[in-house]
């Protein structure tokens, strides 16, 4: 595989952390779901976040791609 642009490891990064922030909104939300249905159907998204999370780390992995926050 070529190696990746810093656009494409920051796009990559950004995505990772919408991916993060998103399921914490959905377990967040989660709790106050009162309709099974809809509980349902929020369990299987929250699965699915973890899912993405999971695959877009193990490609961060797989490809030797750090991500160095800088420290203020």
């Amino acid at each position: 595989m070529r190696a990746l642009s810093e656009v494409e490891i920051l796009s990559l990064t950004a995505v990772l952390k919408m991916e993060s922030d998103g399921l914490a909104m959905q377990r967040a939300v989660d709790s106050i779901i009162t309709d099974e249905d809809l509980k349902k159907q929020a369990q299987a998204s929250v699965l699915a976040s973890e899912g993405r999370i999971k695959g877009i780390q193990q490609f961060m992995n797989e490809n030797e791609i750090s991500v160095v926050k800088e420290v203020k």
